[in-house]
């Protein structure tokens, strides 16, 4: 394990005014995406639409690094390997690698990731393919009773497991425990699922031994269930986001990466924006998937005379997330 290549990369990771690109979308779930445009999901047309983002002219002044799938990662851009193709513009490439939640046996509506199997020889690919980093992502729902203890700690568990064998391979773990939007739970359940999930989560990494930081925290923000009838204000979701962090994550994490998950996409924008202006100990930044991806794909609409358009949109919606992140929305 390198630990300062680690920390090095971590730290481009969460780059002044940078943050990440979640286009790490499953067969399955990129095809519910194009649903919307009336698109059929192939390898093929996967691509072109990836082609699309990453070939924009300039998004490199705003995005550091791509999180990319599987099928992703092994496909080519002008005659060039996906990883060497967005290194020469410089960018970081990364890579999914947990094999989606499923249910947590005995714990009605809960779920655990898997893909912890062979993750080390998969590692070991990822890393000579040129692959700088890995994400894995962990889903925590609040209802009734719910997150309990043991999934927390289930998953927790796996969180660090993983994180610890991307390390051994010196790859940089997002750590992604995602706290759902989904419900009907006020903006306080959700401050209190966040912080015991938090603090979890770095229990479990520390007595795993991960290098804290050579690692990037990819969390969800703090706010109203989607379905509540009281709906917090971004400044609320801000405050309570950042006490939640100061509760939970320790200062030597070098960046938090938030996710978009749920949010529409000025919502994604609006609170990253409030956020900024409190700050804390770490690089507060972005790793945005539809908040970044829904409007040039709508324009794009897997039409090659909708590009440059597509490309224009992208562009615009990274530069609104790196002023945002900066705290120089106007």
């Amino acid at each position: 394990m390198d630990t300062n290549l680690l920390k090095q990369t971590a730290q481009s990771m969460v780059s002044p005014g940078k943050g990440l690109l979640a286009a790490d979308e499953s067969a399955k779930t990129i095809q519910k995406r194009f649903d919307k445009i009336n698109l059929t999901s192939t390898p093929e047309t996967n691509l072109a639409y990836r082609k699309m983002l990453f070939s924009t002219p300039g998004v490199e002044e705003y995005i550091s690094g791509i999180i990319l799938f599987d099928e992703t990662i092994r496909q080519q851009i002008d005659g060039k390997s996906m990883c060497q193709y967005l290194s020469d513009k410089g960018i970081m490439p990364g890579i999914k690698v947990d094999k989606g939640a499923v249910d947590f046996e005995g714990h009605f509506g809960e779920k655990v990731t898997e893909g912890l199997d062979g993750l080390d020889e998969r590692m070991k690919e990822y890393e000579a393919m040129g692959a700088k980093f890995a994400k894995w992502r962990a889903v925590i729902t609040i209802g009734e009773g719910i997150p309990t203890d043991e999934c927390l700690m289930e998953n927790a568990k796996r969180l660090a497991e993983y994180a610890l064998i991307c390390q051994q391979n010196n790859i940089v773990p997002i750590v992604e425990p995602e706290v759902l939007l989904d419900g009907d739970h006020t903006i306080e359940q959700c401050f209190e699922a966040e912080v015991r999930t938090l603090t979890k989560v770095f229990e479990e990494l520390k007595n795993r031994g991960v290098d804290l930081e050579g690692m990037i925290l990819k969390p969800s923000m703090v706010m109203s269930g989607k379905d509540s009838s009281i709906q917090a204000d971004s400044k609320k979701v801000a405050n309570l986001t950042i006490e939640a962090l100061k509760n939970s994550v320790p200062a030597e994490v070098p960046g938090v990466a938030f996710l978009s998950g749920g949010q529409s996409d000025e919502s994604a924008i609006e609170n990253l924006s409030e956020i900024a202006k409190i700050g804390g100990p770490w690089t507060l930044t972005f790793s945005y998937s539809r908040g970044l991806q829904n409007a040039p794909m709508m324009i794009w609409a897997g039409k090659e005379e909708n590009v440059k358009a597509a490309q224009d949109e992208f562009l615009k919606r990274c530069q609104k997330a790196s002023l945002a992140r900066q705290d120089q929305i106007t």
